[in-house]
């Protein structure tokens, strides 16, 4: 059975795993990847047990930040998007991420976004005023463990924007009229588009139904994006929980500044694959306890290459079959995704166990 930050999650079959997807509006840096990989190895781990994982990763191409990056570029959003998602998908391919089984985007789910509104006000749990529909938060911060002063901070920083006429300083956009020269489309509010919280809620309840056994996103969108996200699930379906559990993935930094665009201290996988190895790439990104944050440095990419290379020479050598260090990977890997100790163990045993810890994490060889 496999445990998620010390909680055992049985499962029996099949397993529903929601991915917080990208806004596509700049290529990828490893702070994605990193999420975006750890959440390829759970799968991939549930797939060693047996379990058939259906893996929903959605893309928000209905988003503030990539309006404004098309027009900066002179192009419509939808093709601005497309670009950006081409070059995902080649990082994600060159990284060994497994395509997901759904891949739902924004701009096809905004009429499930209107139906959640609509059906989060008939429940009272949301209201509308002038052509914007709000979901009520109260509750929201205080079930996330977040102070009023620590909340707010949050939420203007990830929150959605323009977002005034609000009842409560906590509640959020489910649906906004649309501002002059925005995308926008029918509803009975009129013309307008979706929140952010709220397109993931759609999508993920449109795909994989109710509740979810795994959602997996970057730390940062903890609150208020994945917070927001499941109370409007559990609100309109009155399902509980919505995600039986969390991957909340550490963020990168560098220097011990979170890599993101806003700071200009980006790392693209791309310009790192001009030279390095993909497979060493993966290894740095998951050789540590998946939820603690931490800085890239090149030099820490060199021992993971060397690390590799250290692998890939003890599965060609070492005893041939080795049944207590193959069940010692693999019960690493079911507690917590424990790859630090999977791969000293494969290290040190070589042959089968070097093996399944290749194969089980991506890692080629």
């Amino acid at each position: 059975m496999l445990r998620i930050a010390g909680s055992p999650l049985p499962v029996v079959g099949r397993a529903r795993m929601y991915v917080c997807g990208i806004t596509p509006y700049d290529t990828t840096h490893i702070g994605h990847a990193a999420t975006f990989v750890w959440a390829d190895v759970a799968a991939r781990v549930l797939r060693h047990l047996g379990v058939d994982v259906d893996v929903c990763r959605n893309v928000t191409d209905v988003d503030d930040v990539l309006d404004a990056a098309a027009a900066r570029a002179g192009v419509r959003y939808d093709s601005f998007a497309a670009v950006q998602q081409f070059r995902f998908d080649r990082d994600m391919d060159a990284l060994g991420v497994r395509r997901p089984t759904h891949e739902p985007r924004a701009h096809v789910h905004v009429a499930q976004v209107a139906s959640l509104a609509a059906a989060l006000i008939e429940r009272g749990a949301a209201y509308h005023r002038d052509g914007t529909v709000w979901f009520r938060g109260a509750g929201v911060r205080e079930r996330a463990g977040l102070g009023a002063a620590e909340a707010a901070a949050l939420s203007a920083e990830y929150g959605d924007r323009r977002d005034d006429g609000r009842d409560d300083p906590f509640d959020v956009v489910i649906w906004r009229a649309s501002a002059p020269g925005e995308a926008a489309w029918p509803s009975p509010w009129g013309g307008g588009r979706p929140g952010w919280h709220a397109e993931c809620a759609a999508m993920s309840l449109t795909t994989l139904g109710p509740a979810l056994d795994i959602h997996v996103g970057g730390a940062d969108l903890r609150y208020p994006h994945h917070a927001y996200e499941a109370a409007m699930a559990e609100a309109v379906t009155g399902v509980t929980p919505f995600a039986r559990s969390w991957l909340h993935v550490g963020t990168v930094g560098i220097d011990g500044r979170k890599m993101a665009k806003s700071t200009g201290n980006l790392v693209l996988v791309s310009d790192v694959l001009e030279t390095w190895p993909a497979a060493a790439l993966r290894l740095l990104l998951v050789d540590r306890a998946w939820a603690r944050p931490w800085d890239y440095r090149v030099e820490d990419l060199e021992a993971a290459a060397a690390r590799l290379e250290r692998l890939y020479a003890a599965a060609a050598h070492g005893v041939t079959e080795n049944p207590a260090a193959d069940a010692a990977v693999s019960a690493a890997l079911l507690d917590d995704l424990d790859v630090p100790r999977a791969l000293a163990v494969a290290e040190e045993a070589g042959g089968t166990a070097a093996r399944r810890v290749l194969s089980i994490l991506g890692l080629g060889g």
